[in-house]
């Protein structure tokens, strides 16, 4: 099982960021070319229904599986970066963290009017960047069709601030 394997695979590196924090590491999994390419593939095969004019990949790690599902989908590419690091003109979104608040940003048009966008990020946590993604697509007029992560941390009930958006929560592995 797909689910299985990345617990297997994912590490754990203790105290990172910070004291007390156990860091879920994907990069172990981006080392297997045929991993990767399962997970896209369970990524589509789940997501079949649901509507996606272009996907959102929030930096740096939703990049990764989020650049290559949209690929994989043939739909358009939209990054979400730290405020600061996109030229021309940019939306931004501001978010709560335990020690202050953190802004990310998307360019300006990036999103038409009317489109279904799913938003991509390797983990699902608190939920706090997640729903900031999730104001950006809705300031340009999309709509959020839906979320993929591969790792979601159960315990810290991030899903329970983003059902509100949409319900559509597509994780592969559970901690």
């Amino acid at each position: 099982m797909l689910a299985d394997r990345l617990k297997n695979t994912i590490r754990d590196i203790h105290d990172f960021p910070k004291p007390g924090i156990v860091f879920k590491d994907i990069t172990p999994v981006l080392l297997n070319a045929d991993l990767c390419t399962e997970v896209v593939e369970e990524f589509a095969k789940n997501l079949k229904s649901t509507p996606i004019d272009a996907i959102a990949g929030i930096e740096s790690r939703g990049f990764l599986f989020g650049f290559l599902l949209a690929q994989r989908l043939k739909k358009p590419f939209i990054l979400i970066r730290k405020a600061g690091k996109l030229p021309g003109k940019t939306i931004s979104a501001s978010y709560a963290l335990e020690y202050g608040t953190a802004k990310i940003e998307m360019h300006e048009g990036a999103v038409q009017k009317g489109w279904n966008v799913l938003i991509h990020d390797d983990l699902l946590a608190t939920g706090g960047t997640t729903a900031a993604a999730a104001e950006l697509i809705i300031k340009q007029e999309g709509i959020v069709s839906g979320f993929a992560f591969v790792v979601e941390l159960d315990f810290l009930n991030g899903k329970e601030r983003i059902t509100d958006i949409s319900k559509n929560i597509n994780s592969i592995v559970h901690f």
